[in-house]
């Protein structure tokens, strides 16, 4: 990584759900903090700012990231996937957004946004999980409202529905 100036803004590069994107930075500014106030994409949540909470959950190249313990610095160059992505449009939620809409997975919703990501992260590469996989991976997230249980019901109705996509996709494309 290039030695950054410590009294300066720095341009950083990046690819947005998909859009490419640039805005600047001081070098000690928490991705949270760039994502929020100078891109706007307000999604991703602060909560408790040590990486424990889960609020912050983004993907930076496909992998899940904690934005309250990455500097915006080191997004330079990546691709870039917060809450805001996971709907198809602006008008339409995605599948695993509607599941939870469906079984009131949300109540405050502080914390929604980063356990959508892990979900969305997790369902992708595992169709078929388990009740109990769900809650190994929900164990990473604190949520005080919803006891978990209509999270869990919501990503094992979105991930059937997922598998159920797939499936009609791979027959009508044969």
């Amino acid at each position: 990584m290039t030695r950054l100036q410590a009294d300066g803004r720095h341009p950083i590069r990046f690819t947005l759900n998909g859009n490419k994107g640039e805005a600047a930075a001081e070098p000690r500014m928490l991705l949270t903090d760039f994502l929020r106030q100078e891109v706007g994409a307000t999604g991703t949540h602060v909560g408790c700012e040590h990486g424990v909470c889960g609020a912050c959950t983004i993907t930076v190249d496909g992998m899940l990231t904690r934005a309250c313990l990455t500097l915006a610095a080191q997004i330079d160059g990546c691709d870039i996937r917060t809450v805001e992505g996971l709907a198809p449009s602006l008008d339409r939620l995605g599948v695993l957004q509607l599941a939870f809409r469906r079984n009131h997975a949300l109540q405050c919703g502080f914390c929604t946004a980063g356990i959508l990501m892990s979900l969305d992260h997790f369902l992708r590469k595992n169709p078929t999980p388990s009740e109990s996989e769900i809650r190994d991976l929900l164990s990473g997230h604190l949520c005080r409202c919803t006891g978990y249980t209509p999270i869990v019901r919501a990503a094992l109705e979105a991930a059937a529905e997922f598998l159920e996509k797939s499936r009609s996709k791979e027959t009508s494309d044969a």
